[in-house]
């Protein structure tokens, strides 16, 4: 048997193992605790401040009381909590620094195995891509999705209705007492977002590639199924299995999320991942892949139910015994055909058959063309189709604050038919990239019936918000990409069928906007959002740090 990585810590008879040795007594355990033991780190993104993460404190204790039964040691150690509600100006800026605080905790400390607690949007793929980069065996425990909530015998779902209240509100079709109820109502339970958002897009994937105990993704977090599921995921670590992702492990990532209709943040993550884990992956294959698999989950905001039915229906396994998939080796010990031995699908209108989709191409388009030459998407399942192809003027905002300060005035030269766009919304732009790029229709023409018109940014979008958002456009404006070049009133065509997303202006015109473009300041910054100013990759690649691309891995610990 492989020597244990933490032996070096507590297994060495000299005076550094002394003292690891004489303090974890100091910490009221008996040598039978840990001695010859594996150390295994339970990453607990909990935080007083995280509402999807209340109950991750008792995860943990069932994370620990499995690993307690196998015959390990475990330790249970803080990360920064990314808690979507209340971190400014988006958890996207901060993804990265969880990522580097999850890989320099496991590769300094003694560790020899991880169980990841996490499912809070950006707090999946960063707790992945730490530990890929640290090189440690882990297991990923999603924290699960809220049950569902209802509101004057109408089923709501995070975000979605959110975004339709506060819409109905704006057109005075719902009183203030009534959406003071719903603000009441909608988040009901511990636990992410109910709907398809990016949280369950994200932990869904986790489980695709393979790093997951099989169904752990869809058990909602108040089930009493979702504890069991910590303890088995406990048990399992302590063998120490590896987590081996290869392009095949992507490709399944990416079936699953196009099959569920799931958030198009999705493609920034899944590649920031794939390039800790050295595996090429690029915009052209999450479009090449839309092309060919159908959409099957039947969940909001691209569909009609929530993550409890879905669940219900035959969760994850489900969904996956349904799809065309590559056979590779999980962390369960299993291949993923082993995994999905006896899966059934319980309601086949959450899970449609293959015979019976909601649409027989995913939908997620990936766009490119004169305004985004390095590519941007689009969720088009979530949009009115009557706008796949369109034309429309550009109402141009400079950025967040321009668009809060005109939107709903009354003066603005707008209708249905314009296209409104919204810059210095990017990577460096917002800074972080935040979930501006549901642009919200204007006051006059919510109040005239218009409900989807075509909106375009750099920016990203909640995995629950819907519409005709084309999102991520790459480069970003801030570094002079052609979305700084654009005018009011300039053509753009939205064409979804051919993937193009076109400015209707010359190149001579846009040479000549070109030469007398001035550069946007830097906000004043430091610290860690000045490093991420100075490395952070545009949206195509991942939004990574440059320096992180690739698996480091722990090393030999220099112990002295």
């Amino acid at each position: 048997m492989k020597e244990l990585r933490s032996h070096r810590w507590y297994g060495v008879n000299d005076l550094r193992s002394f003292g690891h040795r004489s303090r974890t007594f100091q910490m009221g355990y008996d040598r039978e605790d840990f001695a010859g033991k594996p150390v295994i780190a339970v990453v607990n993104t909990w935080s007083e401040i995280n509402p999807c993460h209340t109950h991750l404190r008792d995860r943990a204790a069932d994370v620990k009381r499995g690993v307690w039964q196998a015959g390990g040691f475990p330790v249970e150690v803080p990360a920064i909590s990314l808690s979507e509600p209340f971190m400014k100006p988006s958890t996207m800026l901060y993804r990265n620094l969880l990522a580097m605080e999850t890989e320099e905790l496991l590769r300094s400390y003694p560790f020899d195995g991880a169980v990841l607690l996490g499912g809070c949007d950006k707090t999946t793929p960063a707790l992945v891509m730490g530990a890929v980069s640290a090189g440690l065996p882990f297991v990923f425990v999603p924290c699960g999705p809220m049950m569902r909530a209802r509101w004057r015998g109408s089923t709501l779902g995070s975000g979605s209705d959110v975004w339709k209240y506060w819409a109905e509100l704006r057109a005075g079709n719902i009183t203030q007492a009534e959406w003071e109820e719903v603000e009441e109502r909608i988040a009901s339970t511990p636990g992410h977002c109910m709907t398809m958002g990016t949280a369950s897009t994200m932990t869904s994937a986790v489980e695709a590639l393979g790093l997951t105990l099989p169904g752990a993704a869809s058990i909602p977090a108040a089930d009493s199924e979702h504890p069991r599921m910590a303890v088995a995921s406990g048990r399992r670590i302590v063998s120490l299995p590896t987590s081996p992702l290869t392009l095949e492990s992507f490709e399944n990532a990416i079936t699953v999320v196009l099959a569920l209709g799931g958030s198009t943040n999705a493609v920034i993550h899944l590649i920031a991942m794939a390039g800790r884990a050295g595996v090429p992956l690029s915009l052209d294959r999450f479009d090449a892949l839309s092309r060919t698999v159908p959409r099957l989950a039947n969940i909001r905001p691209a569909g009609e139910y929530l993550m409890q039915d879905f669940f219900e229906a035959g969760g994850l396994r489900g969904l996956m015994s349904r799809l065309d998939l590559h056979d590779v080796m999980t962390v369960s010990g299993m291949t993923v055909s082993e995994t999905l031995r006896g899966a059934e699908v319980y309601d086949d209108d959450v899970i449609r058959p293959r015979s019976n989709p909601l649409s027989v191409e995913a939908g997620l388009a990936v766009l490119h063309g004169s305004l985004a030459p390095d590519g941007c998407v689009i969720k088009h399942s979530a949009a009115d189709p009557s706008l796949w192809q369109h034309t429309g003027r550009a109402v141009v905002f400079e950025d967040y604050d321009d668009m809060s300060a005109r939107i709903d005035d009354p003066a603005l030269e707008v209708d249905a038919s314009s296209v409104l766009v919204l810059r210095n919304a990017g990577p460096l732009g917002g800074p972080g990239m935040p979930e501006w790029g549901m642009l919200p229709i204007p006051k006059k023409l919510l109040e005239a019936g218009v409900r989807d018109m075509v909106r375009i940014s750099d920016a990203r979008m909640s995995g629950t918000a819907y519409g005709t958002c084309v999102l991520h456009v790459a480069p970003e404006a801030f570094v002079g990409g052609p979305l700084a070049l654009v005018r009011t009133g300039d053509e753009i065509v939205l064409d979804v069928p051919s993937r193009r997303l076109d400015l209707l202006v010359s190149e001579e015109e846009l040479a000549a906007r070109r030469s007398v473009w001035v550069p946007r300041e830097r906000p004043a910054s430091r610290g860690y959002t000045q490093l991420f100013a100075d490395h952070v990759t545009q949206a195509n690649e991942g939004c990574d740090f440059d320096f992180l691309h690739g698996s480091g891995g722990v090393g030999e610990p220099a112990i002295h």
